[in-house]
Order: C-alpha cells, then sequence, then structure tokens
C-alpha cells in the first residue's frame, strides 16, 4: 500500500533500524557513569551528536537531544525569550507556523509577552521586507520554519536571518520537514527538527543554540544535555535517528532523490488540474520542499476523500481541518487565503515507485466524482454545478424569466438568499454555486452559514469561478456571505 504521508512520519530507514538494535545491546547503559557500559554509552552518545551537527551545520556542543521536535521548538523558544527578558517581551512569527510555535506563543502571552504575527502571500511565503518593518527595539525571538508542514512553501530564511542579524536578534528556525533534503541557510541562532520526519524513530527532537546565543533553560534543570532537556536520554533512539540522518546526507543520494522525487511531485502538480475538474493546487511552484504536494477539491469533503482514498490503498493526508470533528479550517490555509474544502497533502517519502504515482493518478478521479456525487454534486459535470461562470446553458433561464409584454427588470439585480446554517462545508459552497445560477449577471446570492471554513471557502471560491465576493455581514446565527455573479 502506497505510503504518501512523508510529512507527518517518514517510514524508518534500514540503517535507524539496524543501528536501533545494535544500539539496545550497546547503548542501554547510562552515558553519565564512569564504568566501561557508561562509557561505551558516551562514545555513542558523542557520535550521535557529531553526526547530527555535521547535518544541521554547528559545533557538537550546540546540540541537545530532546524527547521530540516540539519539545525542542518549545524549549527552544522559551529559553530564548526568558535569556532577552531585559530586551522586550516581543515575539515575531509567521502565521503558518508549525502548531508548536503557535502553542508556545500562547503560553508567552498568557505571561504577559506579546506577539506579532507576520502575514504570508497566497502561496504561503512570508516577504523578508514585512519582517524588516516588524521588528522593532523590544522584539526578543523571530520564529520562522524553513519549509512549511502543509504545503511545502520555503521560507526566505537566509535573507530573515541576515535582517536579524542586523538587528540583533536572534533567529530560531523549525527545520523539521526541510533537514532531510540537507542543512538549513543562514545564520539562523536557533534550530529544531525532529527525527521521524527523516526516517529515524520517534521520539527524539534536536534542539541547535549557537554560541553567543542568549538562552536560559526554563523549568526543572538536571546534568544531561547542557542542563537543556532534563532526563535519561533514549540513546538506541537518537542513535538511531542519527544513523539514518548521516544515511540520507552520504554521497549524492539526498540531492539525486530530491531531483527525483520533485519530478514525480510535478507530475502531480501538472496532472491533477488536468484529470480532476474545479481543483486548487496550492503553495509556491518553485519555492518548495521537494517531495510535497497540495491541492484542494471543490464540493468535495476532505475526510470522505481521504476514506475514500484510503480504501483505494493510498495512505496521504490533509492540511484543513475541516472534518466532522471540527468547523475550523487550517490555520496556514487560512492565513494563505486559499480553498480549505477536499484538501490533500501528498508527500512522498525516500524511494517512492513512479508507478505509484501513477496508479495515483488513475484512482484519484474517479475517487473525486464518487465523493462529489454522494453530496449531490450533479453528475453532469462537474460542468453544471461549477458552470456557474460561464453564462452557459444552465444561466438561460435566468436570463429568459420575463415573458413578452412584462416590464422590464429593475436596475437593481435580483437577491437570493441561501439558508445553509447547521450545515458544514462543503455544502454551504453546493449550495452557493447552485443558486447562482438562478439569479441574472450582477444579481447577488446571500449565503446563510455558521460553519467557520465559510470564510475561508465561499471567497475562495469566488476567486476560482471568477463571481465577485462582495463580503460578509453579521447575521443572527453565524455570517451572511454575499456573492455577485459576474458572469
Amino acid at each position: 500500500m502506497p505510503y504518501f504521508d512523508a510529512a507527518s512520519a517518514a517510514p524508518l530507514h534500514p540503517v535507524a533500524r539496524e543501528a536501533l538494535l545494535a544500539s539496545l545491546d550497546e547503548g542501554w547503559a547510562d552515558p553519565a557513569r564512569l564504568y566501561r557500559e557508561g562509557r561505551r554509552a558516551r562514545l555513542l552518545l558523542d557520535a550521535a551528536r557529531e553526526t547530527a551537527a555535521e547535518a544541521v551545520g554547528c559545533r557538537p556542543d550546540e546540540v541537545v537531544f530532546t524527547p521530540s521536535g516540539t519539545q525542542a521548538v518549545h524549549s527552544g523558544v522559551s529559553g530564548a525569550l526568558a535569556a532577552r527578558r531585559r530586551v522586550g517581551r516581543r515575539l515575531l512569527h509567521s502565521a503558518v507556523e508549525h502548531s508548536s510555535v503557535l502553542h508556545a506563543a500562547e503560553v508567552h502571552t498568557a505571561s504577559g509577552g506579546s506577539c506579532t504575527e507576520l502575514a504570508v502571500d497566497r502561496t504561503g511565503r512570508v516577504a523578508a521586507g514585512d519582517v524588516a518593518a516588524a521588528l522593532s527595539p523590544d522584539t526578543a525571538l523571530v520564529c520562522l520554519q524553513s519549509a512549511n508542514h502543509e504545503v511545502g512553501t520555503e521560507q526566505p530564511v537566509e535573507e530573515v536571518a541576515a535582517l536579524c542579524q542586523e538587528a540583533g536578534v536572534p533567529l530560531l528556525v523549525d527545520a523539521a520537514q526541510s533537514l532531510p533534503w540537507g542543512p538549513v541557510p543562514g545564520g539562523w541562532s536557533l534550530l529544531a527538527a525532529s527525527a521521524h520526519k527523516w526516517g529515524g524513530p520517534p521520539g527524539v527532537g534536536l534542539l541547535a543554540v549557537r554560541k553567543g546565543t542568549r538562552f536560559a533553560p526554563q523549568g526543572p534543570r538536571d546534568e544531561r544535555e547542557a542542563g537543556r532537556s532534563p532526563g535519561f536520554e533514549n540513546l538506541p533512539a537518537i542513535v538511531a535517528a542519527a544513523a539514518s540522518l548521516r544515511a540520507l546526507r552520504a554521497g549524492q543520494e539526498a540531492a539525486t532523490e530530491a531531483a527525483r522525487l520533485r519530478k514525480l511531485v510535478d507530475r502531480i502538480r501538472t496532472r491533477v488540474p488536468e484529470l480532476v475538474p474545479d481543483v486548487e493546487v496550492v503553495g509556491h511552484p518553485v519555492h518548495r520542499l521537494p517531495h510535497l504536494v497540495t491541492f484542494s477539491c471543490l464540493y468535495v469533503d476532505g475526510e470522505a476523500l481521504l476514506h475514500e482514498l484510503d480504501r483505494a490503498g493510498f495512505s496521504v493526508s490533509s492540511g484543513s481541518s475541516c472534518t466532522s470533528s471540527t468547523l475550523t479550517p487550517s490555520h496556514v490555509l487560512r492565513a494563505m487565503g486559499v480553498l480549505s474544502e477536499g484538501n490533500v497533502r501528498v508527500s512522498l517519502p525516500y524511494g517512492t515507485d513512479g508507478a505509484e504515482v501513477d496508479r495515483f493518478l488513475e484512482v484519484l478521479p474517479a475517487v473525486v466524482r464518487s465523493v462529489r456525487e454522494r453530496l449531490g454534486v450533479p453528475a453532469a459535470g462537474r460542468e453544471t454545478v461549477a458552470a456557474t461562470a460561464g453564462g452557459g446553458p444552465e444561466a438561460a433561464p435566468a436570463a429568459a424569466a420575463e415573458e413578452p409584454g412584462e416590464p422590464a427588470a429593475s436596475a437593481e439585480p435580483a437577491g437570493l438568499v441561501v439558508d445553509s446554517l447547521g450545515k458544514r462545508c462543503p455544502l454551504p459552497v453546493i449550495e452557493l454555486a447552485k443558486a447562482i445560477l438562478e439569479v441574472p449577471v450582477g444579481g447577488t446570492v446571500t449565503v446563510l452559514a455558521d460553519d467557520e471554513a465559510a470564510r475561508l471557502d465561499i471567497p475562495a471560491w469566488c476567486a476560482m469561478r471568477e463571481q465577485e465576493y462582495a463580503g460578509e455581514r453579521p447575521a443572527e446565527r453565524g455570517a451572511a456571505y454575499v456573492v455577485r455573479r459576474r458572469a
């Protein structure tokens, strides 16, 4: 069964498996002890640290291992902010950071600090100029991921790092998604990563703090990991994580595999919009991870789509939280202003066979079609529902509604109200697509919806269907979204 969710967790690398089993025999002792078994464990830990530092591009004594990538982020944020408390308590971060950064920001705000969220463009990329404009004398820390975990967009880390250095502000980079493909460029101050993203075992994070960066670890401390990550090290997992990272970087393997997977992703980016009507491929077309592509399908429930793909033999993920368990779309997609309906994230692990990608492209159209049919989208092609726009045959009845001899239509176009209260995405958008055909050009459709995803998906639908989004206004329940027919 093809596994296409490496961005969540990459399959365990064969080298990691071998190293894990071997270190269970050799690395079980306490590396802080001076007897033979402890010295042997210490040698393994030091070797793993050197390997990780080489991959990151820093000194071994700048690297500590943590119980997870999330813990690495939390420790990095809290330690950097605490060390610069006298300078200021302002934290800058992009609107598309991993939830670990957002949660750390919430804690910082609750303790009296302040946070500034940096907007991104429609591709999910931060403008370095916006960072420069936001830097101020009271800025204590800037957080910027190297590449986005949901859409794969790479951030201008090198430019932002130069700006931060000039301003004397440390930069923490979340490199969880990009470290498997090479060192993060730029003069970052702190860096966090997670082993299960590159084929290491889960439960190992990495935090690098460059020399000269002010850092004050928070919480109880002990003598391990320079006092930055207390507790007994999971040495077998650490050794396996370092071994797999070294294996990925051996020779030209990483560059060769990145180029190969990029071609497969390019095939998906090109073919999906050709094979499936009403699809938006999101993320930056150039500045992106080599193995990840995300697309969203109009008139499709994302959870149902993922279940059907799973039944067809494909393990994929979604960047959208618009499922039966929540009405809130992904904060990343919301910040980008793109469609969240029917969101699919494909992230190919090392070694993915091109034939598996071809079979995915063969299966996808029928899967999307079946989900749309179950949701009541007319089978005649999404040409009908999606015809919103074309002024095709479906638009004729609205235009021909006047009988001979009747007075001409008033100058104010007719309006129609669609009650979608209590309905979850994508039903409000499907009902909008049907209703827009019932009003003349210039007329409006007002959709009443209390699904938070509608605030994102209705404007995105208008952009895709070339209709005018006239804004929203409060309603007794939810909100009223007004769309004017332009074609």
